[in-house]
């Protein structure tokens, strides 16, 4: 089909009407709420969160949908704690910043066996994710998650092509809208407390350096190969670390390290905020 084709048909006028609404909304804090709900229609997602991340810094929510009772767990969890163990987040601070990724692709192997995975994911009943990540600014990138119930709409295959097919245009849209709403958020944004400092001092005077890398890839939901094979080592290295820092810590299972964990974040965040 030629592009003359394409934009004859008379589903393009709608399409191309909706873009041009979006375009106009793009400098405006209008704009979140008008890309959610052409995505929604596009994708029929049930749960969005747009994020900002900045650095390793804490997310900074600017739009979801959650419903009020399902806020603690869908969105002041992940703000909290839970964002430390994202697909989502690792992604970003790997320097993932352009395009529509599902989240099993970006997920460690064993994911859906972790720890994270059973105390905070599988309680929002989300079956599929997908991420629309844009870089908006040197040191800050936006992630619209959109995320697919089990018991709701099913990521299709051809759902998920149509998203990466727009995703360039999401991008060019969130930047401007950045560069005109940005100032807006900074002051908020620079004031997130950086709970990654629970990763940096976890075990810190009873592990070593090497171990406490294990510990967070562990965490995320790596498998022992996996694990090995992210820090180049051999997979017998590996359960001999593992070993240790469970003697170390004092933990003999990976739900009770996950917990230590937990404890952890949440001393530091306490101490953070005074």
């Amino acid at each position: 089909m030629s592009l003359t084709d394409l934009l004859a048909q008379p589903a393009s006028l709608d399409w191309h009407r909706r873009l041009a609404q979006l375009i106009r909304e793009a400098p405006t804090p209008q704009f979140p709420l008008s890309l959610s709900t052409q995505l929604q229609e596009l994708s029929g997602f049930d749960t969005i969160l747009i994020n900002t991340y900045q650095g390793r810094l804490r997310p900074l929510l600017i739009h979801d949908d959650y419903p009020a009772h399902k806020r603690q767990q869908g969105i002041d969890r992940y703000l909290s704690e839970a964002y430390l163990l994202d697909p989502f987040f690792a992604a970003v601070d790997g320097g993932l910043d352009q395009g529509a990724h599902r989240l099993k692709e970006l997920a460690p192997d064993r994911f859906e066996a972790s720890d994270y995975y059973h105390h905070y994911y599988r309680a929002l009943g989300l079956a599929d994710e997908v991420g629309l990540f844009a870089r908006v600014a040197e040191d800050v990138v936006i992630v619209a998650s959109l995320g697919f119930r089990a018991d709701g709409g099913k990521l299709t295959r051809r759902t998920l092509q149509a998203l990466r097919h727009i995703a360039p245009l999401v991008e060019v849209l969130l930047v401007e809208y950045w560069k005109w709403q940005g100032g807006q958020f900074q002051a908020d944004l620079d004031a997130q407390a950086p709970v990654e400092a629970a990763f940096a001092s976890f075990g810190a005077g009873v592990l070593t350096a090497r171990e406490q890398e294990i510990v967070r890839l562990l965490l995320a939901g790596h498998s022992t190969k996996s694990a090995a094979r992210e820090l180049d080592i051999s997979d017998g290295t590996v359960k001999v670390h593992r070993k240790h820092l469970y003697q170390r810590l004092g933990v003999s299972s990976q739900s009770q390290l996950f917990r230590l964990f937990l404890d952890h974040v949440a001393l530091v965040s306490r101490q953070q905020n005074g």
